[in-house]
């Protein structure tokens, strides 16, 4: 089965970190062009991150400087690493792969995707 899977949400305080893992089944993650978004409730999704085949990277002006994207081809995975959260990052976190795409954010807000995963729950709040 075709899909990408989310792992590693949680409840944090402000200020604390977490590292989200987007995993692929059947296909090879590192061929493809993956990006992060989140819905926060009440609000409309948004594109937090995306990572290129070649490993070019962009980020959200929100969460730059804050927030890492990485591969491990080995693993078959995509990380989004979050450093210094806060509470305007509560959201559930989904990922999103598909062939081709430059790493830009506002590219990977308007293409369609091939793969979603059902989406990972990240809390902020002290």
């Amino acid at each position: 089965q075709l899909r990408v899977v989310e792992s590693g949400g949680g409840s944090v305080q402000p200020g604390g970190s977490l590292r989200l893992s987007c995993t692929a089944s059947g296909f090879t993650m590192d061929l493809h062009f993956v990006a992060w978004f989140r819905q926060a409730p009440g609000k409309e999704r948004e594109g937090v991150s995306c990572i290129s085949s070649g490993s070019n990277t962009d980020y959200a002006d929100s969460v730059k400087g804050r927030f890492t994207i990485s591969r491990d081809k080995a693993k078959n995975t995509v990380y989004l690493r979050m450093n210094n959260l806060n509470a305007q990052d509560t959201a559930i976190y989904y990922c999103a792969a598909r062939m081709g795409g430059a790493a830009r954010m506002a590219l990977a807000e308007a293409i369609d995707f091939e793969y979603w995963g059902q989406g990972t729950e990240v809390t902020v709040s002290s």
